[in-house]
């Protein structure tokens, strides 16, 4: 039966990502990631509390880097009939903003009550994102040369002509090296794996492919995005501590499952929004003038796939006059 247009929340949540990019870039490069995470945590629960939701907090941050929280468990919303998951992540990134690099962004995933997978101790998971041309010929446990052979036949590309996203980081040296022996390019960033699963399933996006291991939130997080282009995330729980696989094995979970987009998001009926705060090719960052403020943001509805960019023009001196965030 056709449908009547619902009530896209998406267009509801990108307003908070807003306030929370507007409120943390005046941090940009200062050195103080605390206080710019802050910021962004305080202008989304003044968001939150608009909204006629009745949210609770699946996906926090906070607990890992012991930055400002907007811890799992809490509630966000009014109240109301409307039962929602919701996970947040104020500034991903916060490093890339405290040391002015580009692609730090605020984010915000909502979708129905108990859809979204709870990581539990988790921190860490390993990753590979794709598109939806490719989405069905990748295996997380296959060598790193066949994926990307079979993602470029998917693409109608050559090996060379892909670009893979992964995380500097000294655990992937070895992920690094297998890559380029392939002969695939890489784009590495220093910290904000959700970014690299955004740009791995963004149609604008170069990058073709995201690999390593990053935030287990952050996996559940770009899930709701990556559902709603039909793209596919592969995932295992990769702990890098000690501490962190006892914690798991404790809590009963299984260190060996392979999840998918449908594990980590169980409904289809998911939105999401990010708004760029430092800036970057992907998504353009705070822009500050005489008055005004520049933002711009994806926002994507996960039951029709529609994504939009969105582009807006805020008056500061106005709301400045009335507006509970201190921009």
């Amino acid at each position: 039966m056709p449908e009547a247009p619902e009530k896209n929340l998406a267009l509801d949540i990108v307003r908070i990502t807003e306030a929370a990019a507007l409120a943390s870039a005046r941090w940009l490069g200062r050195g103080d990631k605390i206080a710019g995470d802050h910021a962004a945590v305080q202008a989304m629960r003044v968001g939150f509390s608009t909204l006629n939701i009745d949210g609770t907090v699946v996906i926090g941050e906070g607990e890992k880097d012991n930055a400002p929280m907007l811890a799992n468990g809490e509630k966000v919303g009014r109240g109301g009939d409307l039962a929602l998951d919701v996970a947040v992540d104020p500034v991903e990134g916060t490093n890339l903003l405290a040391y002015g690099r580009p692609n730090a962004i605020s984010v915000i995933a909502v979708s129905p009550q108990g859809s979204m997978f709870n990581p539990g101790p988790s921190f860490y998971m390993q990753k590979l994102v794709v598109g939806s041309e490719a989405r069905d010929v990748v295996d997380i446990d296959a060598p790193i040369r066949a994926n990307l052979k079979n993602v470029a036949k998917a693409l109608g590309k050559s090996v060379q002509d892909l670009v893979v996203f992964v995380l500097d980081k000294p655990r992937h040296q070895r992920l690094i090296e297998e890559i380029r022996e392939a002969g695939a390019r890489i784009q590495l960033q220093t910290d904000g794996d959700v970014i690299g699963a955004l740009m791995a399933v963004d149609p604008r996006s170069e990058v073709d492919i995201m690999m390593g291991t990053g935030g287990t939130p952050e996996g559940v997080l770009s899930a709701c995005a990556i559902k709603g282009l039909g793209g596919q995330i592969l995932a295992r729980l990769d702990p890098q501590s000690y501490v962190e696989k006892e914690t798991i094995n404790e809590a009963g979970i299984d260190l060996r499952e392979v999840l998918t987009v449908n594990n980590l998001v169980r409904s289809e009926d998911c939105f999401f929004a990010a708004t760029g705060i430092s800036g970057g090719d992907f998504l353009r960052g705070v822009r500050y003038s005489t008055g005004h403020a520049v933002t711009h943001s994806l926002v994507l509805r996960g039951k029709t796939g529609t994504l939009r960019y969105v582009e807006s023009y805020h008056n500061m001196d106005r709301l400045s006059k009335f507006s509970a965030v201190q921009y």
